[in-house]
This record gives structure tokens, C-alpha cells and sequence, in this order.
């Protein structure tokens, strides 16, 4: 008697699932676009991070060079050995104005920190202040005719918040190196590094504490300029 096999289909048969099956245009077109957004946010992670951000102004204590609300371009790559009298710059206020860990919960925290990112809220820790005085300087207040003087010379504010004195609290301060003078142009309001006399370290910030310098308003579009 003749045997007869049974025939099975093979795995290259039609139906099987060894066979891969091409992606259709639109899972395709979904798989270049969800890549590439990814790849955009990485490159803005990145770049945020490391060399340039976005702050957003929460205060009045710039006024009138800065007003609250105003979203800030800041340069990240600026050298802080290279810092001068006059330029405004962003800094991490935890030891000095903010306690260094902050009591928040975990989850109120990590809101806070997408809100950052995402220029919807500003950060609780960071502060954009003007540069008084670098090390080796000594600033005082204030002279006879009531003016700021660094290294003995009256400074001219052009830059005050109008009716404010340039400081209603005294101080004389030598700047140690790695340090620096910080101060609002809205003296009244402004909590700075006059808030910090009798705290450790004098109301003296330190330079490894400065985030980076603000270059530009960029909105709203009606005040954006150079710094």
C-alpha cells in the first residue's frame, strides 16, 4: 500500500506569521513623527540645559528694567570668572535666599519643575539680579549725597526704579574672590544680597551659585530687547 504524507503548509506559506508584514504609509508616517519629536525634545533638553534657557520674571524686583512676567533669555556658557559691574544675571538662590533643600513634597516638586520647563510658572528658587560689585571690590552705602560707592567712586543709576533711594539699609562690604554683590533695580522691593547682612557669608553670593547671564527679553514681544 502506498503511503501518502500529510501536506503541511510551509512557513513561507501565505497566512503565516513568520511573515513579516510591511507597515502601512500611515503607521509609518506615525513612527517618523513620534521620532522625531523625541529627537526635538532631546535636543532641547539638552540645549536648555547646558546652553541657553528661558526664565520667566516672577517679581517686581528688577523694575523698570525687568517687569513680572517677562520671559528671559539666559546665556548658560558665560564665564563667571568674567563677570562685571552692571550685568544682570540669574542665580540659584538655595543657601542664600532659599533654604538648600527645599520641604515641598515629591510630587510638588516635580510639578513645579515641568512648569518651569514648560514657561508656565518661574522658579521658586531662582532670582535675576544686577551685579554691584566683583571680588576685589568694595562697595559701601552709601556717601554723603546718598549714592552707592565701589572702590570710592559714586556710582550713577540711571537704571533705579523711580523715587527709590539706592539702598535704604547701610552696609560696607569687601568682595572676597568667587564671590559677588547682587541687587534688584527695584531697591525698594527687591530682596537681595542686603537681606542676607547678618546671615552667614555677609550677603555675598557665590559665583558657582550663578545659573547664567540674561541676554534678551524675549516676551512679551512689545518690551523684547537686549540686555
Amino acid at each position: 500500500m502506498q503511503l501518502h504524507s500529510e501536506c503541511t503548509e510551509g512557513p513561507a506559506s501565505t497566512g503565516s506569521s513568520a511573515v513579516p508584514r510591511p507597515l502601512s504609509q500611515r503607521r509609518w508616517w506615525l513612527r517618523v513623527i513620534t521620532l522625531a519629536v523625541l529627537a526635538a525634545l532631546l535636543i532641547t533638553a539638552v540645549v536648555r540645559a547646558f546652553v541657553v534657557d528661558v526664565y520667566w520674571v516672577g517679581s517686581n524686583s528688577m523694575e523698570p528694567t525687568l517687569q513680572g512676567g517677562d520671559r528671559v533669555l539666559v546665556n548658560k556658557l558665560s564665564d563667571t570668572d568674567e563677570l562685571h559691574r552692571g550685568q544682570l544675571v540669574v542665580f540659584d538662590g538655595r543657601g542664600s535666599l532659599d533654604p538648600l533643600h527645599s520641604t515641598d513634597p515629591w510630587y510638588a516638586q516635580a510639578l513645579n519643575s515641568v512648569g518651569r520647563w514648560l514657561g508656565v510658572t518661574g522658579s521658586s528658587t531662582a532670582y535675576v539680579k544686577r551685579v554691584m560689585a566683583v571680588p576685589g571690590d568694595s562697595i559701601e552705602c552709601c556717601d554723603a549725597q546718598g549714592k552707592i560707592t565701589v572702590n570710592g567712586q559714586a556710582l550713577v543709576e540711571d537704571y533705579l526704579y523711580p523715587g527709590d533711594n539706592p539702598s535704604e539699609i547701610p552696609f560696607s562690604v569687601d568682595v572676597p574672590a568667587d564671590r559677588v554683590w547682587l541687587m534688584g533695580d527695584h531697591r525698594n522691593e527687591s530682596v537681595d544680597s542686603r537681606s542676607l547682612l547678618g546671615a552667614p557669608g555677609g550677603g555675598l553670593i557665590r559665583t558657582e551659585r550663578i545659573i547664567g547671564t540674561a541676554e534678551r527679553v524675549l516676551w512679551p514681544l512689545g518690551r523684547a530687547r537686549d540686555l
